[in-house]
């Protein structure tokens, strides 16, 4: 087996947020194909228990350590040197030199970059055909993050945005092909680098609906009688955080009018102060860090994702989609998926309209029926081996093999 060098800003395990989804599938799935040689950070202590897990799944792996407050002081070299602030934020000099080891030593000749801020280990390595997955197009999330934020920080975060997009067109002219999650996404790049058009594929994002079932049988987490509302993501990540009091405050209140029994669930790793003053009223429970997220999922009535910024697909949907859910989004979040409004998902872009949407899913037969339609939409398209099915087509083009087929695995079934 061919070696590979595979570089990722946060560790990809446990598949447990967004992120972390799509490396640990991609991973995996390159681990059956190459002798994985994987570069990483841990930023969350809570992850340190796992290296042991990912080492498993490589060749190798070597395992920085982030201290975000540090972190955070180093990238503000960025200002002084015209960089994107996370470049400096995500530089390691031990990773560094650790990569010009593994080239050295097992003759890599093919690297795959999962973010753009990973591509810097790359840079001056012309023996290395490079695939980078950009999934989004994280210089626009700072574009929008600016229009949301009062000053300094929109100022800031729109520089960053600038920055950041003349180093991600730097990163797509140097690598002989970049990825995204979503065609929307990659044509949102196309128009902000025309140069780099012939370069970009799409490779979509999956679920693995055999985890995310709704024939598993798992304990409620609810108490008897309420009607669960559920909201699952990383709280430290500022659209989930945006978005969670968005629905606290301007849905939710519009729901209990109606319906009383009605509460909100947040569910998810690492919620601020803002975020968890959000329960003090007792109609929002905000959980922090949950072992399993599928029996919050499995047992509420409505999944919801009100997310306000939102780039690519959110896994957080595909999820509860796999497991039955009716699921109620904002455009942003509906923009990218392959759903029927209405049907298999619904969608609502003011509180109102949310609210709404909540209130005719909570109860009966339209809330099964929708459920029912978005697991059949989610086997018909979102199968994790389809999708990567064309990572080995890209990658055997670009190393000058000849395309061969890969089966697909029925590993979906409902």
């Amino acid at each position: 087996m061919d070696a590979l060098l595979f570089l990722a800003h946060r560790i990809p395990f446990p598949p447990n947020k967004g992120d972390k989804i799509r490396s640990f599938h991609l991973l995996r799935h390159l681990g059956r194909r190459y002798r994985v040689f994987l570069g990483t950070f841990v930023d969350d202590p809570a992850d340190a228990q796992h290296v042991d897990a990912v080492q498993a799944l490589c060749a190798e792996a070597f395992v920085a350590r982030i201290q975000p407050g540090a972190s955070r002081i180093r990238s503000l070299s960025g200002l002084l040197n015209g960089e994107p602030l996370t470049l400096p934020y995500f530089r390691d000099q031990a990773l560094d030199a650790w990569v010009d080891r593994v080239v050295a030593r097992e003759a890599v000749s093919t690297a795959f970059v999962f973010s753009s801020a990973m591509a810097q280990y790359v840079t001056g390595r012309p023996q290395l055909r490079t695939v980078v997955d950009f999934v989004d197009v994280d210089s626009a999330k700072w574009d929008e993050y600016s229009t949301r934020r009062g000053w300094p920080l929109s100022a800031l975060y729109r520089r960053e945005g600038r920055r950041l997009l003349d180093y991600e067109r730097r990163v797509c002219r140097s690598a002989d092909a970049a990825i995204f999650v979503t065609e929307e996404e990659a044509e949102l790049f196309r128009r902000r680098a025309p140069e780099c058009a012939e370069r970009l594929a799409v490779i979509g994002n999956g679920v693995d609906a055999e985890h995310f079932s709704p024939r598993l049988e798992l304990p409620s987490p609810y108490a008897a009688g309420e009607k669960a509302i559920v909201f699952t993501g990383a709280m430290d990540y500022w659209p989930n955080a945006d978005a969670a009091a968005w629905f606290a405050r301007e849905v939710l209140p519009l729901v209990r009018r109606e319906q009383p029994a009605a509460r909100f669930y947040v569910v998810g790793m690492n919620p601020g102060a803002a975020v968890q003053a959000l329960g003090r009223d007792g109609a929002t429970v905000v959980t922090g860090r949950v072992a399993d997220v599928r029996p919050y999922v499995r047992h509420a009535r409505v999944a919801v994702v009100p997310l306000r910024v939102a780039r690519g697909i959110q896994n957080k949907v595909l999820e509860a989609m796999a497991m039955g859910k009716p699921v109620v989004v904002t455009p942003a979040c509906a923009a990218s998926l392959e759903a029927v409004p209405g049907r298999e998902i619904a969608v609502a872009s003011d509180a109102t309209a949310f609210a709404r949407a909540v209130l005719e899913l909570i109860d009966g037969a339209r809330s099964a029926e929708m459920g029912t339609a978005a697991r059949a939409r989610v086997l018909a398209s979102y199968s994790w081996d389809a999708s990567l099915a064309g990572l080995d087509r890209l990658l055997d083009r670009i190393a000058g093999r000849p395309e061969r087929r890969v089966p697909v695995r029925d590993s979906a079934a409902a």
